[in-house]
């Protein structure tokens, strides 16, 4: 039953590059598009993202630009800029840990115990850093030495933390694309923008980055640059 239903959102659902102007995008629409998004799966529920919902004719026209006035950007009723923020590392994790504290009724359990435990050590271990880079050194050598003998989680640095916030922003990305689908209405996820400007407009601090901007809108046929192709199954899939 289900399987049909969703099979016709992801067909329905293209990224299309001009929306029609007289057809309006209710509010209601993107809040529980949004709403979905935050549903999305993401490393160890830190839920390190933020989402910018830029609806007013004002602020649109100030983004357009910043989008480098692609049609996609120009004809949006509403766009929303999906943004990392690995930098809240450390209430995200407090946040997590009294939600389990808050769970617990007399002695806790195994399992309470070992959730309060990573998110009070291990989460600051994979995301605290310093100038110095002294605690990149030190995690790559606890993979490096832990992973000898058995399977071993890799612990890496900046770079890597950034790779895990984006892949989690990017999947509450694709949730929203497929509310939207599912409500009638189509998106595109942008990459042509100036992420520096677009960060000044939103006044996001440093630590903040734009993992992709989405507009939405009634598509319309001009918007589908041609049919959808994909490489064949067999040059990406692998059975072992």
């Amino acid at each position: 039953m289900y399987s049909e239903e969703f099979d016709k959102i992801v067909h329905y659902r293209r990224s299309n590059r001009s929306f029609d102007p007289e057809i309006e995008v209710k509010d209601e629409i993107i809040e529980k598009s949004i709403k979905r998004a935050i549903l999305a799966p993401n490393s160890s529920n830190m839920q390190l993202w933020e989402f910018y919902w830029i609806k007013s004719p004002e602020e649109l026209a100030r983004l357009t630009p910043l989008c480098l006035s692609q049609s996609a950007a120009k004809t949006a009723k509403h766009m929303v800029v999906f943004v990392t923020r690995k930098d809240l590392w450390r209430s995200r994790a407090k946040w997590n840990y009294e939600i389990i504290k808050k769970t617990i009724k007399g002695k806790p359990s195994k399992l309470q115990k070992r959730g309060l435990a990573y998110y009070k050590k291990l989460i600051p271990l994979v995301y605290m850093n310093d100038p110095l880079y002294i605690l990149s050194s030190i995690r790559k050598s606890i993979s490096f030495f832990g992973g000898i003998r058995k399977p071993f989680y890799r612990l890496g640095g900046k770079s890597e933390q950034r790779i895990v916030v984006h892949k989690s922003c990017a999947l509450a990305a694709q949730n929203f694309m497929l509310s939207i689908s599912a409500e009638g209405f189509h998106s595109c996820p942008m990459e042509g923008f100036d992420k520096r400007r677009v960060k000044k407009m939103l006044k996001l601090p440093y630590g903040a980055e734009i993992n992709m901007i989405v507009s939405v809108g009634k598509g319309t046929e001009k918007g589908i640059w041609g049919p959808r192709y994909r490489v064949p199954y067999e040059e990406v899939v692998f059975k072992r």
